[in-house]
């Protein structure tokens, strides 16, 4: 066994009485994994820490994701030690960390429910015997806190749906999805950023434009933002 293979490893107890993973990704990144269910709280501790590891020497990038902080390294540690040296030290930052808090913007996203910009909504109603207005209504009324970006350009994974509507993924997924639709998987809800293949349940469809590569900040949300769904229409 090499370094690289060696290098992953379960750690001691992190929060919600999980275990802290930490996983070499090749040579040249790592992943520090936080197994429990989704929530703010262990979201704004991996803010907290891509903030303050960001700036290590070696690491060229902090990656903040659902659940998870990924480290890009400018150069691989010469050594297993050394691995295992960052790895205790990222292992350390976490335990120390406190929840970070960002101020982020209320954005408002139109949304036309149901019809053919929502195809599986019906699909949603079944799993869970919610008619389309309370649907509709269930969905679009929390502030949806944006925990990180990832997937593709723009997409933005959110937390705060409330289980009611919560319903599986496909079991065969669309191959090309249009961008704008909110779908969702699981407990949670989404908006593709662009056209794609997707296995969640789509309900609706917005017109914004999520990710544009000439504007100064190309996504056009962050972590920390706060997303509204807006019931711009209902189609049967």
């Amino acid at each position: 066994m090499n370094a690289v293979q060696d290098m992953t490893r379960h750690l001691p107890p992190a929060i919600d009485g999980g275990k802290l993973q930490i996983t070499a990704l090749g040579t040249s990144a790592m992943l520090l994994d936080v197994p429990g269910e989704l929530g703010l709280l262990p979201q704004q501790k991996i803010w907290a820490l891509a903030r303050a590891v960001g700036c290590w020497p070696r690491i060229a990038e902090a990656v903040p994701g659902m659940n998870n902080l990924m480290l890009i390294l400018s150069e691989p540690p010469s050594s297993h030690a050394e691995w295992l040296n960052l790895a205790e030290a990222l292992r350390r930052a976490w335990e120390e960390s406190e929840p970070l808090s960002l101020d982020g913007r209320v954005v408002d996203l139109p949304v036309i429910y149901g019809g053919e910009g929502g195809p599986h909504i019906a699909d949603v109603m079944a799993h869970t015997g919610y008619g389309l207005e309370d649907i509709v209504a269930i969905h679009s009324a929390p502030l949806y806190p944006v925990y990180a970006l990832g997937s593709h350009p723009g997409y933005c994974y959110l937390g705060g749906m409330d289980p009611r509507i919560a319903t599986p993924r496909r079991k065969s997924p669309i191959l090309d999805l249009p961008a704008g639709s909110v779908s969702i998987g699981g407990v949670q809800t989404g908006v593709s950023a662009s056209a794609g293949p997707s296995g969640w349940n789509t309900i609706g469809r917005t017109e914004m434009t999520f990710f544009d590569h000439r504007r100064p900040s190309p996504a056009l949300l962050q972590p920390g933002d706060l997303i509204r769904f807006h019931v711009q229409g209902i189609e049967s």
